[in-house]
C-alpha cells in the first residue's frame, strides 16, 4: 500500500473525522437500526466499527497494545460521545512528531508504516462518514481536496481476499464514469453506489 508523498494524511484523518462527526452528531437512538450502504452492518453496527476502529488506531500507535482493543467499542447509551471520545483519543496518538516513522499495526492485515497506517485510517473515515450520512438521509459534501487524495491513496491498495470481495474490508468495485468527481470515484473504488439510499 502506497501513499503519495505530497499528501498530508495527518491533517487530512482530521479533518475526515470531523465531517464524519458533523454526520454522526445527526443520529438518533432511533436510527441505529437502520440500513447502510455496508449491507452487513446497521447503522449501530456501523458506528461501533467506527468507535472501535478509532480505539484500535489509538492504541497500536500510541503503545503498540494488541490490536484486539479493537472489539471493545462501545457505543454506551450516548453514541455521539462514544464517537466524540474515539476521534479525540485517535486525533491525538496521530499527532505525534515521529508517527510517520512508528510501525503500526493494522487489524488484520498487518504492520505498516506510520504514514501509510494513517492513510489507510484517513480513507476509512471519509468514506464512513457518507456512509453514515446516506443512512439517515442527510447531505454529505467533503471537500475537493480531501477526496481526491483519498482517491489517490485507494487507487493504490492492491485488490486481494483481504480487501475486496464477500467478508473483505471492500465491496466488489462499482463502475463509475472516468469523468464522475473524485468522491464518487471513490465510493465506486470502494464497492460503493453513490446513488444508494436507505430503504426504510
Amino acid at each position: 500500500m502506497i501513499v503519495p508523498p505530497a499528501v498530508d494524511v495527518q491533517d487530512l484523518d482530521r479533518r475526515a473525522l470531523d465531517v464524519a462527526g458533523e454526520v454522526t452528531a445527526q443520529v438518533t437512538t432511533a436510527d441505529l437500526n437502520r440500513p447502510t450502504p455496508c449491507a452487513a452492518w446497521n447503522l449501530g453496527e456501523l458506528l461501533w466499527h467506527m468507535v472501535s476502529e478509532n480505539r484500535g488506531f489509538a492504541a497500536a500507535a500510541g503503545t503498540r497494545a494488541q490490536w484486539s482493543i479493537e472489539d471493545s467499542g462501545d457505543l454506551g447509551t450516548d453514541p455521539l460521545r462514544a464517537y466524540h471520545d474515539s476521534a479525540a483519543a485517535v486525533t491525538a496518538a496521530f499527532a505525534a512528531p515521529d508517527i510517520y516513522d512508528r510501525q503500526i499495526e493494522v487489524g488484520e492485515f498487518g504492520v505498516f508504516p506510520g504514514r501509510i497506517a494513517v492513510g489507510m485510517h484517513f480513507v476509512d473515515f471519509l468514506v464512513h462518514g457518507w456512509d453514515v450520512a446516506a443512512s439517515i438521509g442527510v447531505p454529505y459534501r467533503p471537500d475537493h481536496k480531501p477526496a481526491g487524495s483519498a482517491l489517490a491513496v485507494a487507487a493504490r491498495w492492491p485488490d486481494t481476499p483481504q480487501t475486496r470481495g464477500p467478508g473483505a474490508a471492500f465491496g466488489i468495485r462499482v463502475p463509475m464514469p472516468g469523468d464522475a468527481p473524485d468522491f464518487e470515484r471513490l465510493l465506486g473504488l470502494l464497492g460503493r453506489s453513490p446513488s444508494w439510499q436507505a430503504s426504510c
